[in-house]
């Protein structure tokens, strides 16, 4: 076991007319191998931000972040961009699916973006598809799809290049809630089958229960929960 994730003492700040508004307030927070870790809090906290900021997908204004020892806050944008192909998956709470791909095009863009040579990738990819449920789905376009079976193809893209953290930014806010629970059931298990570490942002209690650790974040702050 090691520390996969660290932030140490992260700000950032958002100017909102006169007023300069701290969104994330001096985090330090760590992730060890195959943790899995929710991160509650009220709409405003500043949990999808400081989430972003983990991923490289927002800049802090000060402080450092780094994943598996890698500085991701010294990056230029093209060395970040590699470095999260190689390291980092990221489910948004909406799909971002692109409408003119079928659902296996869709989950294989990363291996694409990132050069990848895609005959490595069919054992994972079979596995993927099992534990998701998606086998009789591959050849669909996202508006042939539920809105669960939509995020089970957004968790697949996420996890293609086989990441070693896996962020998500409230995966079932956007679910009814048996393709929540459904979601979530094969997230977990996803973590267990494929030794993933899992940060969660949610506002679903039931969701953070399931998790090893809980954090809150109010007003910018973070500190562990449970």
């Amino acid at each position: 076991m090691g520390t996969i994730l660290k932030t140490e003492n992260i700000i950032k700040q958002y100017r909102q007319y006169e007023t300069t508004v701290n969104a994330v307030n001096r985090v330090n927070f760590s992730v060890e191998d195959n943790e899995f870790i929710a991160i509650i809090g009220a709409s405003g906290s500043g949990k999808s931000t400081f989430l972003h900021l983990c991923g490289g997908l927002d800049r802090v204004d000060s402080g450092k972040i780094t994943i598996r020892g890698n500085d991701i806050t010294a990056m230029n944008e093209d060395d970040l961009n590699r470095f999260r192909g190689d390291y980092i998956g990221f489910v948004f709470q909406n799909h971002h699916l692109i409408e003119g791909l079928t659902v296996l095009e869709n989950i294989m863009l990363p291996t694409v973006m990132c050069e990848r040579e895609e005959y490595k990738f069919q054992e994972h990819i079979k596995k993927l598809i099992d534990i998701l449920d998606l086998s009789d789905r591959l050849h669909f376009l996202p508006s042939e799809l539920s809105g669960g079976q939509q995020q089970k193809v957004s968790i697949a893209r996420a996890m293609i290049n086989r990441p070693q953290i896996l962020l998500a930014d409230e995966p079932t806010g956007n679910l009814d809630k048996i393709s929540a629970d459904n979601v979530l059931e094969l997230l977990i298990n996803a973590k267990k089958t494929l030794n993933q570490t899992l940060v969660i942002v949610t506002h679903d209690m039931n969701v953070a229960n399931k998790a090893d650790k809980i954090y809150k974040m109010d007003s910018g702050e973070l500190y562990l929960y449970k």
